[in-house]
């Protein structure tokens, strides 16, 4: 719920601490921010633009992509990963626990309905969770999606509404990346998870329709764009095979940044000549960095 994560949250404005009136955030400057009645808070600056966010369509095909399981065994990566850094497997490595105990903060940047971060949750039991994303459309969802995950809209590329120092998690699947806001919020020894597609990731689906690929050099960019602000502390790679229907591979399509670029009646034609099911790679890196 909102109000397990209230004490991490900042103002967008002003960046002081956020306080709770009835129906409303303020912090002392005299910002107020309202409770939508979906359970989320938009954080959002008035000047803000929610374009890019994905739309009601794009929300409800990922909802039903990740409920039927299909990228199950990546949400379990990312769970084993997070406990590992949770409990200092490594050895040598600081243990996840805050200064403020077992209960400390995970924020999942670009964190759309709320999937991953429930399933980290669930293997964190004391943690709770700020879920930020630019889509109220992903959030309500998100709101709902575990008892203790607090729904914020933001923009990924300001200044997060988070406290400096706030997280000892931050989680980011196949969503945009803000290297110096991702340092600020969080703490000294905290870690960031990555999960990013490879250039294997639906080949065979990306070939077939047309879609937008992921090159070969992109884990190299990630790493590059990330060095200034955070040290690489280990990679896994996830790569599992998927039997999808023809109603599985308008739905994975339209859940994603290729929802925005294919045109319908061609991907008709093409999906025709497929077969059914169809047999295609999900492929991944699950990558560690610790500030």
């Amino acid at each position: 719920m909102l109000q397990d994560i209230e004490r991490y949250l900042a103002c967008p404005l002003c960046a002081q601490a956020l306080t709770r009136y009835d129906r409303s955030l303020r912090c002392a400057t005299g910002h107020s921010f309202d409770l939508a009645k979906q359970g989320y808070v938009s954080l959002l600056a008035g000047d803000a633009h929610t374009g890019t966010g994905d739309t009601a369509e794009m929300v409800a095909a990922r909802a039903d992509f990740l409920a039927a399981g299909h990228y199950r065994p990546i949400a379990d990566a990312l769970a084993e990963a997070a406990v590992e850094v949770s409990s200092g497997a490594s050895a040598g490595e600081p243990t996840g626990a805050s200064a403020e105990g077992p209960d400390g903060l995970v924020a999942d940047l670009g964190a759309g309905t709320g999937h991953y971060l429930a399933h980290v949750l669930d293997a964190l039991p004391g943690r709770v969770g700020a879920a930020l994303d630019i889509s109220k459309f992903a959030l309500r969802r998100a709101a709902r999606a575990h008892p203790r995950i607090g729904a914020v809209v933001c923009d990924a590329w300001r200044p997060l509404p988070l406290r400096d120092a706030s997280a000892d998690l931050v989680l980011n699947v196949f969503a945009p990346r803000n290297g110096p806001e991702i340092r600020r919020v969080l703490r000294p020894g905290g870690t960031l998870l990555l999960v990013s597609p490879t250039s294997r990731h639906l080949r065979r689906l990306v070939d077939a329709l047309g879609l937008l690929s992921v090159d070969e050099e992109k884990q190299r960019r990630i790493d590059e764009k990330l060095g200034p602000y955070l040290t690489p502390a280990g990679r896994r790679e996830v790569e599992f095979t998927l039997r999808l229907g023809p109603q599985d591979v308008r739905t994975v399509v339209g859940m994603g940044p290729s929802a925005w670029h294919t045109d319908p009646e061609r991907l008709g034609a093409a999906l025709a000549a497929l077969p059914d099911p169809v047999e295609v790679t999900a492929s991944v890196t699950v990558a560690a960095y610790r500030r």
